[in-house]
């Protein structure tokens, strides 16, 4: 298998390995292969200092047999439409992976958010709903936070599109702010449910969670939460870095305190609890369990072979090439896939749409522990496979979820 780092070619490369393990019918593998809606959009912008800017977006809606499309929007400089489809598959993968019933999609503004004032970030967000108001809605497609997006975009966007239908309709996307219909515990739910997939792997590895070495390439909300929670669990932080690079420390880091530094200086570099670790350095440290929780592409076929960890956690999407992954399952090393391991936000996203549509709340206490039973089933659910099959657990994942999205496609008569 030759190494290719385009992200919709890898999506189309695994799901063409699962296809062909599960026999699957030949028409329902052509319309998998690609989304069935994308959407390209050109809209202007102005700024503050009185100029219009042209700016260009997208919107994927990648499956929908199993209910609404769901999936992110990204505010990104490199974003790429190859991306947001891949994506969109991966979320397609995701909510069946899962089980809730959901489609996949994605969305993604090429900009620079940080070049933006709050203002701008305001009328750009309301400008891309603007643009692709006409096809999302709580019964057709519900986006959600992504790269370099917030509860507070969020709002403007559902504000906007009430201005658009004339009515309030909280529903049409999650990761809002509590006070307009979002949900306890979205916060950390990506990562919590990380940490809950990383616990019941821990089991069947018999590791030790107490005491089990940690490190983490990203610390950003989910890179943070994950570290914050696995400490809870017992485990020891060693290793944590953000796009300017990374600390070190084999005793252990207080990963509140790394927070704290990031939080007052934009970064975890020059922490004095660790030394100095560059972002590549970090993935071949020997641990227990490592977290890749940054962007897509970093265990490539060049450094697969000097990953030292027991399992690989894939908090980020898309961490691990095609290459990768036989080279680290040739070594032992236990994967758990994006789709699988970071389906805690859209299992929370999805809690937050029905309590829209009901217009009633659960408690905090309750959304963790409906997530963890969600988490711990579908965990059990791709291990099985993986065993039955004798696959990775991302071709098991990959399996799991093709043959619950066919199913749901053959009862329609699609095919």
């Amino acid at each position: 298998m030759t190494e290719e780092l385009n992200p919709f070619k890898i999506a189309q490369e695994q799901l063409d390995m699962a296809a062909k393990l599960l026999n699957l019918d030949p028409a329902v593998h052509s319309l998998l292969r690609e989304p069935k809606r994308v959407l390209e959009v050109t809209f202007p912008v102005r700024m503050d200092n009185g100029q219009v800017k042209t700016f260009k977006g997208f919107r994927v809606q990648y499956n929908d047999a199993r209910g609404p499309c769901k999936g992110g929007i990204r505010f990104h400089p490199q974003e790429t439409l190859d991306t947001v489809k891949a994506l969109a598959a991966w979320m397609t993968w995701k909510t069946a992976c899962v089980g809730v019933p959901l489609g996949g999609g994605k969305g993604g503004v090429i900009c620079d958010p940080k070049q933006m004032s709050r203002g701008e970030l305001e009328r750009l967000s309301r400008a891309y709903i603007d643009a692709i108001g006409a096809i999302i809605g709580p019964e057709l497609d519900i986006p959600a936070p992504d790269v370099y997006t917030d509860p507070q975009i969020m709002a403007w966007m559902m504000d906007e599109y009430a201005k658009i239908r004339g009515h309030n309709a909280p529903g049409v996307i999650t990761g809002k702010p509590i006070p307009l219909g979002g949900s306890q515990g979205r916060g950390d739910a990506t990562a919590r449910g990380a940490v809950y997939t990383i616990r019941e792997a821990t089991k069947k590895l018999g590791i030790p969670l107490r005491g089990a070495t940690a490190a983490i390439q990203g610390y950003g909300n989910a890179g943070s939460f994950a570290a914050i929670l696995l400490e809870e669990m017992g485990a020891r932080i060693i290793a944590v870095s953000d796009s300017k690079g990374g600390i070190l420390n084999e005793n252990g880091l207080d990963p509140r305190a790394v927070l704290q530094h990031k939080q007052k200086t934009s970064s975890v570099v020059g922490f004095a609890g660790g030394k100095a670790v560059t972002n590549e350095a970090l993935l071949e440290e020997p641990c227990e369990i490592l977290v890749p929780a940054a962007l897509e592409n970093v265990i490539t076929g060049k450094n697969a072979s000097r990953i030292k960890t027991r399992m690989v956690a894939e908090v980020a999407n898309g961490p691990t090439t095609p290459d990768a992954d036989e080279i680290l399952h040739k070594n032992k090393v236990f994967d758990i896939p994006d789709f699988l391991c970071n389906a805690g936000g859209v299992t929370v996203s999805y809690f937050e749409w029905v309590q829209n549509i009901y217009g009633l709340y659960w408690p905090v206490e309750e959304i963790h522990d409906r997530l963890d039973k969600m988490m711990t089933k579908a965990f059990n659910d791709v291990y099985d496979m993986h065993i039955k099959h004798k696959v990775n657990m991302r071709m098991a994942a990959y399996m799991l979820s093709v043959q619950r999205v066919a199913e749901a496609m053959k009862l329609r008569g699609w095919v």
